[in-house]
């Protein structure tokens, strides 16, 4: 039997023994998203792809194929319309998706589903698609099956936190394009990443609310929301350690009941 890590690499013999086995199965879900000049637009897809990974690798999970296109992209948490190369999917289209996979992988007769989203805006539509699954799988006939939702910025420490934001965390909502990301990606994929390129021409100041259809002034011209100065491999190797130890623990609490 093939050992990789993704669905996608096994044979269908394999993938039926390995779920038979009681694989847990990750989703990540991700985003095609302009990401500042320094960075690939990919950046949505790397980090939740790679973390659901590392975490796959100790809890003998497998991972999907991510879901490589997000919720429309806004202004205060992702830049918005106003960049060329960002490709959105209606919040709609993107449940739909999600209800989709969820329920032919229940059919498949997996019962063990972690969603790992890097994209702010697939926030709620991820949630609607979960819902909307368990109502066409029939709530009544679900008893056996737990979906996870996590969102990877959510499961870095406190004390991380501060040690790479000592002057205060300016919070996730600014961080695209911003340190958080640009430190994951230089741990993970530094080839992506062109520092030099990096304009901090942040932090963006926004309203506090929306206007359309021409969002409000406040989008720095880089894309960046917040700063990518003193970003680093080495503090992105301090996230990405505490998504997978925050990850497998709720694995272990959730799915073994330890």
């Amino acid at each position: 039997m093939t050992d990789s890590l993704f669905y996608a690499e096994l044979t269908w013999p394999d993938s039926q023994a390995r779920i038979a086995d009681g694989a847990s199965v990750f989703l990540p879900l991700g985003a095609t998203e302009q990401h500042g000049r320094h960075m690939a637009m990919n950046v949505d897809v790397v980090l939740p792809t790679a973390i659901a990974a590392r975490v796959a690798a100790k809890v003998g999970g497998l991972v999907l194929p991510p879901l490589a296109y997000g919720n429309r992209s806004q202004p205060r948490t992702g830049g918005g319309p106003s960049f060329p190369g960002t490709i959105n999917l209606k919040a709609h289209t993107f449940s739909l998706i999600v209800r989709d996979v969820i329920c032919d992988l229940y059919r498949q007769n997996v019962r063990r589903i972690v969603t790992i989203n890097g994209h702010y805006e697939n926030i709620g539509p991820t949630i609607e698609g979960i819902e909307m699954a368990l109502d066409e799988i029939g709530r009544d006939r679900v008893t056996d099956l737990i979906v996870l939702r996590v969102d990877h910025w959510d499961m870095v420490r406190a004390a991380t936190l501060e040690r790479i934001f000592p002057n205060g965390y300016p919070g996730i909502e600014l961080e695209h394009a911003s340190v958080i990301e640009t430190s994951m990606m230089m741990a993970l994929r530094p080839e992506l990443v062109n520092i030099g390129q990096a304009s901090n021409d942040g932090p963006a100041s926004f309203q506090p609310y929306d206007r359309y259809p021409s969002p409000c002034d406040g989008v720095p011209p880089s894309g960046v929301l917040s700063l990518t100065e003193g970003s680093s491999a080495e503090k992105g190797e301090w996230l990405l350690a505490d998504c997978e130890a925050a990850i497998i623990e709720i694995i272990s609490r959730e799915f073994n009941g330890d």
